[in-house]
């Protein structure tokens, strides 16, 4: 009997040290598993918000873009107008009218003669605007002493230069009276010299509801800095316009994060740093924008991307020192994994309703109503798309002017939402081109031009444009590569 007693106390012991292997292993095996999961998600968070921020960056880019390349569109065809009425300087306004009428994203336009060019002018710079909230275009003088227009940048600097040139953002006091950028270019006389410069302003009022719309994180915002590093638009309105990037370096002690971050954003570079400051960590992600030489920053706080899952760190870790009740805490944790789970299927959700969203606007974009002319009776069209994917790459546009039917169709390379921004911008520039110009090998070629310019992706459009006299039934047409 005693040694049926020392081997059940034997037994026991064993079964105990088992059991408290098969738990061990247990805990280690689900603190294993739970470290992986941390690491994972912390991978795929990062990955998202990296993405989000991206995204954002590039679709207020590609909307600046479009403002900007508009903008030079415009200018690049009131050069040759400008040239021509250098000869006849009372019609110098009638150029900038023209730009105006025909582009309501510009408010204000000059054509500026250099001072000396012509003997019974010394300074000549008659300045079409149009009033804030109105499209009443009005013309002044901007050769005045006050103004002193021969001392500006947007007037020195592409002589300068002798090309097209964006001024620095300013607030134009004497001309358009708002905070404005400025493209101009200089204009050459028929024996090459420098004779004027054709301006073009743009308002920035826009700017700053692009930059304030940044909602990807609760806590986010976004920075929008000039060619020299002067703040533009931020949330803090006390900083626009009055300081630059390094001045707020210099307050906040500056760091060689934060001097590296300066000289990249100068530099026009694109890129990703984590600064640290004050015991608090923040996320910048930041692009230039083409052309202008500004730059855009979307700085996100640590927490708002690692808050969550950091919190869920903290409780594993509490639930190492319960033991067993561990096991319990899991299957919390696993049902709470699943429910951000469920959240990241809604947002995915969310994501497939607004592409049926652009899909919509995308198609609205085209004209959709036929007969599209019913009151003419020697026309008759139809037409349609059906993308491959929500968003897509074809188009086509047509409308009357001066008894002419203009008609185009395209396709872009690629597929979705990069397809669906360069048709946007291509049938845009088909409407502002053709508005005035009457030859489509000239629409084309300027189309061409401008995609042409800062086309990083090589994205491509084949295109096909006619031009069909209704008196005449003559059709002039240009063929893109098409079939």
């Amino acid at each position: 009997m005693k040694v049926r007693k020392i081997f059940d106390t034997l037994f026991v012991k064993q079964s105990a040290r088992a059991g408290l292997m098969l738990v061990i292993v247990a805990v280690v095996t689900l603190e294993a598993t739970a470290l992986m999961q941390y690491s994972f998600s912390q991978k795929a968070i990062q990955e998202e918000a990296t993405l989000r921020a991206v995204s954002q960056l590039d679709a207020t880019r590609l909307r600046i873009l479009n403002i900007v390349d508009q903008t030079e569109t415009a200018v690049s065809n009131g050069v040759w107008m400008a040239a021509w009425a250098l000869t006849r300087p009372d019609s110098l306004g009638a150029v900038s009218r023209r730009i105006l009428e025909t582009n309501p994203d510009i408010v204000g336009s000059t054509v500026a003669l250099v001072p000396g060019y012509d003997a019974g002018r010394p300074l000549y710079a008659p300045y079409c605007f149009r009033a804030p909230g109105t499209e009443t275009i009005t013309t002044t003088s901007l050769a005045t002493e006050e103004y002193d227009y021969p001392s500006k940048e947007w007037f020195t600097k592409p002589l300068v230069l002798g090309s097209s040139y964006w001024s620095e953002p300013y607030v134009d006091k004497g001309g358009g009276n708002i905070l404005m950028a400025t493209y101009s270019v200089p204009i050459l006389d028929h024996s090459g010299r420098q004779a004027a410069v054709l301006s073009a302003d743009i308002s920035l009022d826009w700017l700053y509801e692009l930059v304030d719309n940044v909602e990807i994180y609760p806590n986010a915002f976004s920075v929008m800095i000039s060619r020299e590093g002067r703040i533009i638009a931020c949330p803090e309105d006390s900083l626009e316009m009055r300081y630059t990037i390094n001045d707020l370096a210099a307050r906040h002690g500056d760091t060689v994060t934060f001097a590296d971050l300066n000289r990249s954003q100068l530099a026009g570079e694109r890129g990703h740093v984590v600064l640290h400051y004050n015991s608090t960590t923040t996320h910048i992600f930041f692009a230039p924008v083409e052309k202008t030489g500004w730059s855009m920053s979307i700085l996100i706080p640590d927490s708002d991307i690692y808050g969550n899952i950091r919190r869920i760190g903290l409780l594993v870790r509490l639930l190492q020192l319960l033991g067993v009740v561990m096991l319990i805490v899991i299957l919390a944790a696993f049902i709470k994994n699943q429910m951000k789970y469920q959240e990241l299927d809604d947002r995915k959700k969310a994501v497939e309703n607004e592409l049926q969203i652009a899909r919509s606007i995308q198609m609205s974009m085209v004209p959709k109503i036929f007969p599209p002319f019913p009151e003419r009776k020697d026309l008759d069209m139809i037409a349609t798309i059906v993308p491959a994917k929500e968003v897509g790459g074809d188009l086509y546009d047509f409308f009357i002017r001066d008894e002419k039917l203009f008609f185009c169709i395209g396709d872009v390379s690629g597929k979705g939402i990069p397809a669906s921004l360069v048709m946007a911008v291509t049938r845009s520039m088909f409407r502002t081109l053709s508005a005035h110009e009457d030859r489509p090998e000239r629409i084309v070629s300027q189309m061409n031009d401008a995609m042409a310019d800062s086309n990083e992706n090589n994205m491509f459009v084949t295109f096909f444009l006619g031009v069909l006299d209704l008196s005449s039934g003559h059709l002039a047409y240009c063929n893109a590569g098409h079939n």
